[in-house]
């Protein structure tokens, strides 16, 4: 079991763009679980490699109440979000001690390379929803908080310099 150290907000790395995988390999295989280990530990629902400083479009998600469970997502991509919003709470390990609701599509149907190397497509819905989005946000460079008003991201931003 090896857990990453998630890079601490404002590492300039989570603000850029991870770049594309152009295969899976078993070096992916391996990032793969150390962001599961990486998710497990904190606990949360989802890890995008370039929270643990790792510049490639992978993200694991796991919103099953038994864990365990974990999607392996390469290159994903949002092919169709619902109308319907949800809204959940947020937070990320790279600023600790915060968090905001944030509204997002109820669900999404993404695709993204899966474990053996093929495309493949999966709809999620409710919290597996939300995290992917989440964690394609940060494959695109954006955090959580990006998503809200200037005021509530101004002093959500106040409250964790207050609480580090």
């Amino acid at each position: 079991m090896t857990v990453r150290t998630c890079l601490p907000w404002p590492d300039k790395r989570l603000r850029t763009k991870a770049n594309d995988v152009p295969e899976i390999t078993d070096d992916i295989r391996a990032i793969w679980d150390d962001m599961i280990d990486t998710m497990e530990a904190m606990p949360g629902v989802g890890l995008a490699a370039t929270q643990i400083g790792v510049m490639l479009r992978l993200a694991v998600v796991d919103g099953s109440t038994q864990r365990g469970k974990a999607v392996r997502l390469a290159n994903p991509e949002i092919l169709h979000s619902s109308v319907e919003l949800r809204e959940h709470d947020e937070a990320s390990p790279n600023l600790p001690g915060v968090s905001a609701k944030v509204k997002r599509p109820r669900a999404v149907t993404v695709k993204f390379l899966n474990e053996q190397g093929q495309i493949d497509r999966r709809d999620f819905v409710g919290i597996e929803a939300t995290s992917v989005q989440h964690q394609i946000d940060h494959l695109n460079g954006r955090m959580y908080f990006d998503r809200l008003s200037k005021v509530k991201r101004d002093m959500l931003l106040r409250k964790a310099r207050k609480s580090t």
